[in-house]
């Protein structure tokens, strides 16, 4: 099995490019935009349609993709962290379609398929969260879509879809650059600054300076270093399943599968007959740090296999292929934000608690609208221009929480699987994290 480098989906694409060339030096620009992940890739994308006359520059340290836009779930999710009202929803439902048009229009090959999510009860003591909800399945009917182990029901929800991720994010790159966009890899960013992003290569002068950083935002110069806080998420993916397997567990219309406990699975079919599941490893580094590689920890890889087993025996003679670890990022009140500052020329998105493939396009129109200054309806939704939360606490205080609070999640989990009866424990971990811990992801 293969670990790290950073992901599997960059493994499929033949592992990762040679970088594109870095910033040649100093230079002056409308728009620099740090980070080249789906945040700053889609607002470049819709700032460079809209205005083509624009100058625009992405600053990414690595390749674009090379953080969690490469290392993800795939989940392109109708769901906005934090924001359920009906023009946020409506917008986020809008927007799994815009990706899929987009990616059709501009030729991106990237596995985009709109199958729909299930979220599958698999003990007792979830039926009461789920049972009443809009697209319940009993288990007969879920055993049509997709049979899972013991599955006591499930909730289909029509508005997700499917992607490679890796090849999303790259293949968005590629459009951007033949927009004329700058593209410079391997050009980290050391601080950004109203009017300047300052790089080991010279400094980039900008009318705006957008921060697309998410879950490496607290190793930015210039950047609120508590403002997110970085958590951990761990995938594997096994080899091609044989045509028997599938044959027995069906899933014929790729929907993606997320499991309703509290330290919860998120799950996809791929496009060449593999499972790609991920979930929680060891969330947090010490004093808000990440991973260099996609390094993940033995134990973590282990669990998820065992949890693939335990929802479809029919994995346990199929390798794992690949296994890896990315980086999300939350504020403290677990709610998205995207901000745009006209007096300094500052802007930044992100907080998307997992759900970002999805939510970073509409936060790149909301960021695009906001520079050019166009009054939409994109920039009036309630996660634009929010009043901000407190930060996250100081360490070690950010540490301990963060890794007590999964530790209540799995140790609820189990005392549900026995009891058949909700934990309090679960309860206490909401309460100590202040999230709603249950609600659909595809890190």
């Amino acid at each position: 099995m293969l670990t790290g480098g950073p992901s599997y989906w960059f493994h499929a694409l033949g592992g990762l490019p040679k970088p594109r060339p870095a910033l040649p030096g100093a230079t002056d620009v409308d728009v620099a935009i740090v980070g080249g992940g789906f945040t700053g890739l889609w607002t470049a994308y819709y700032l460079k349609r809209a205005d083509p006359s624009l100058r625009i520059a992405i600053l990414e340290s690595e390749v674009c993709g090379y953080g969690a836009s490469g290392r993800n779930g795939g989940w392109v999710c109708g769901a906005v962290a934090g924001f359920g009202d009906a023009r946020t929803q409506a917008a986020i439902d809008d927007t799994v379609d815009e990706i899929g048009r987009v990616t059709a229009a501009e030729q991106i090959a990237c596995d985009y398929h709109k199958g729909g999510a299930v979220h599958v009860v698999t003990a007792a003591a979830q039926l009461p969260l789920m049972r009443g909800k809009a697209g319940w399945l009993e288990p007969s009917e879920l055993a049509e879509r997709i049979r899972v182990a013991d599955a006591l029901g499930g909730v289909f929800e029509p508005n997700y879809a499917r992607v490679q991720p890796a090849a999303l994010a790259r293949g968005l790159a590629d459009v951007v650059e033949r927009l004329g966009v700058g593209v410079y890899e391997a050009t980290p960013v050391e601080s950004i600054a109203p009017g300047v992003a300052r790089t080991p290569r010279g400094d980039v002068r900008a009318g705006w300076v957008v921060r697309a950083t998410e879950g490496y935002t607290p190793q930015l110069g210039g950047a609120p270093g508590r403002q997110l806080l970085p958590l951990r998420s761990t995938m594997i993916v096994t080899e091609p399943l044989p045509a028997d397997a599938w044959a027995e567990i069906g899933w014929r219309d790729d929907e993606l599968v997320h499991d309703a406990a509290h330290s919860y699975v998120y799950i996809q079919r791929t496009a060449d007959g593999r499972i790609a599941i991920g979930g929680r490893g060891r969330p947090y580094y010490y004093g808000s740090g990440h991973d260099s590689y996609g390094e993940v920890e033995t134990w973590a890889l282990d669990r998820l296999e065992q949890r693939l087993h335990e929802l479809w025996p029919q994995t346990r003679g199929v390798d794992i292929a690949h296994g890896w670890s990315g980086v999300f990022a939350a504020q403290r009140d677990w709610k998205q934000s995207v901000v745009a500052d006209r007096a300094t020329g500052m802007a930044w998105a992100g907080g998307y608690v997992g759900v970002g493939v999805c939510a970073a396009n509409l936060s790149g129109r909301a960021l695009a609208d906001l520079v050019r200054g166009e009054q939409t309806d994109l920039v009036t939704l309630p996660f634009v221009n929010r009043e901000q939360p407190r930060d996250w606490e100081p360490e070690p205080f950010r540490y301990v929480g963060a890794n007590l609070v999964y530790t209540l999640f799995r140790a609820a989990d189990r005392h549900e699987r026995r009891t058949g009866k909700p934990s309090p424990l679960g309860d206490l971990a909401t309460k100590i994290s202040g999230w709603g811990h249950r609600a659909p992801a595809g890190e």
